[in-house]
């Protein structure tokens, strides 16, 4: 087995210099001669959220600077690189079968480097494993070390010896890195880092750590760049986007923030994720409500409807609150889509807990709902938690509570048929010149039209609803 060099703790700093610069044009070089085909060629692929797309975007950047081309299939990469998720327990698991599967590739060609970054990399036990477990892995590095990205590959490169790093620093913000967008009518982008909440059953603040804002005037020239290179459809991240700013001088708030994007001129939607219910005001649904731009929709996670329970979670907000919230969403923005996240069979959790949060999820009616069951993250407070109530019956929950939301999104799709939709045309569906398109509120509609329409906003009138998607034809004028 190989021997890992763990690298000292850089001095930060806030922009992507010169030095990681130098460092891509000696990866150029080396590639030069190391490359298998006419280009070298990277295989990218990253797991779990927006945010982890965001980085694995300027992953990407840095190494389209150094030359490299990208293939969809690791067969016939150069570098091979894992944007790993801790989020749930599956995706880990989906990591460490992806990466066994690569030992006869990594036997068949030596001189493929393989690589793990993000968020599992943070976490050390499951560090220790790749250390132990998987002696063909060169390069693993954590989410606060992705500005030294270039350095590392130099020095996994040309050492040898394998190279491990899991920063841990921050404090600071590294922008400037190059980033390569994995498309042109959707796009992502970043405005903080990080999370305060520690709720209890999470791993996010432990892998990603503190709450940090970006400047605001960096992220309106980022949003100004996409727009005017004709991104229709751009979400602004972090894992709380509703405490943006807080970190900031000037006091911006989140509100204030999408208020300005919004005075952007340009024929463009505006999205943001994930909110959380404890710092999302009046204000905010205010300036959506009053925006030319930003959609109507808002993606407001609830996790449980019994107070009991989301005290346990650390969620800093009640059923009451959240309904508050809710109601005035509905009273402010017209035909507002609401949607959210649910943690079925948490620790303790009761099955007279569970009825409760069916009956907020009948109150709201969400147009739809991302579920899952509880998943013990190593680590956080849930994890020590008793947890009396079997898998088989938390399943049981699971399936009763998708029962109840596929009736109302059902509901709510026929309640759109005959209604016309402005709609962004996305991407083909196979054949018959069937177009994916979107609503505002984030609803799907299948239509039929020509491709050179991809990318366009179009009006489309409903004929035909399922319980999740809608299809329509394309209206002309």
């Amino acid at each position: 087995m190989g021997q890992f060099v763990l690298i000292e703790k850089f001095t930060t700093i806030n922009d992507f210099d010169s030095d990681q610069g130098e460092f891509l044009s000696l990866v150029y070089e080396i590639m030069q001669v190391r490359k298998r085909g006419e280009n070298p060629v990277a295989y990218i692929h990253t797991y779990g959220c927006q945010q982890n797309v965001a980085d694995g975007e300027r992953i990407k950047g840095m190494l389209s600077m150094a030359g490299f081309i990208f293939e969809d299939k690791p067969d016939n990469a150069d570098f091979i690189l894992f944007n790993t998720c801790a989020v749930r327990e599956h995706a880990e698991d989906r990591v460490f079968g992806n990466v066994g599967a690569l030992k006869n590739l990594k036997r068949k060609h030596p001189d493929t480097l393989i690589a793990l970054c993000g968020c599992m990399m943070e976490q050390k036990h499951i560090a220790d494993r790749m250390y132990k477990s998987f002696p063909y892995v060169g390069l693993v590095f954590g989410t606060h070390a992705m500005h030294k990205f270039p350095e590392l590959l130099y020095k996994s490169l040309t050492s040898g010896k394998r190279v491990y790093l899991r920063d841990n620093d921050d404090s600071l913000i590294h922008e400037g890195i190059p980033i390569k967008r994995d498309g042109s009518i959707k796009g992502w982008l970043p405005i903080m880092y990080g999370c305060n909440n520690f709720c209890t059953y999470c791993i996010v603040p432990y892998v990603r750590g503190r709450e940090r804002s970006r400047e605001k005037n960096i992220i309106l020239k980022e949003a100004r760049e996409m727009i005017e290179a004709g991104y229709k459809d751009i979400t602004l991240l972090g894992q709380n986007v509703n405490s943006y700013g807080k970190n900031l001088k000037d006091g911006v708030s989140f509100a204030e923030l999408i208020k300005e994007i919004d005075d952007i001129d340009g024929d463009y939607w505006l999205r943001f994720m994930t909110s959380h219910p404890k710092d999302c005001t009046h204000e905010l649904i205010d300036t959506i409500a009053q925006s030319k731009h930003i959609s109507k929709h808002l993606h407001l996670p609830f996790q449980s409807g019994s107070d009991r329970v989301l005290k346990q979670m650390n969620r800093h907000y009640d059923r009451a609150k959240y309904l508050d919230i809710v109601n005035y969403a509905k009273d402010k923005i017209s035909d507002v889509s609401l949607t959210s996240d649910v943690i079925v069979g948490f620790p303790g959790e009761t099955y007279e807990d569970f009825k409760q949060t069916l009956s907020l999820i009948k109150e709201v009616e969400f147009t739809s709902l991302f579920t899952f069951i509880y998943s013990p993250r190593v680590g956080t407070p849930a994890a020590k938690m008793d947890d009396p109530i079997s898998a088989a019956e938390k399943s049981k929950w699971f399936r009763e509570l998708l029962d109840v939301q596929e009736e109302i999104a059902s509901k709510r799709c026929a309640s759109m048929v005959g209604t016309t939709q402005k709609v962004l045309l996305e991407s083909e569906k196979g054949k018959d010149s069937i177009i994916n398109a979107r609503t505002s509120g984030n609803i799907i509609v299948e239509t039929k039209a020509p491709a050179e329409l991809i990318g366009t906003f179009q009006n489309v009138s409903v004929t035909e609803a399922g319980n999740w998607i809608l299809k329509g034809e394309l209206k002309n004028g």
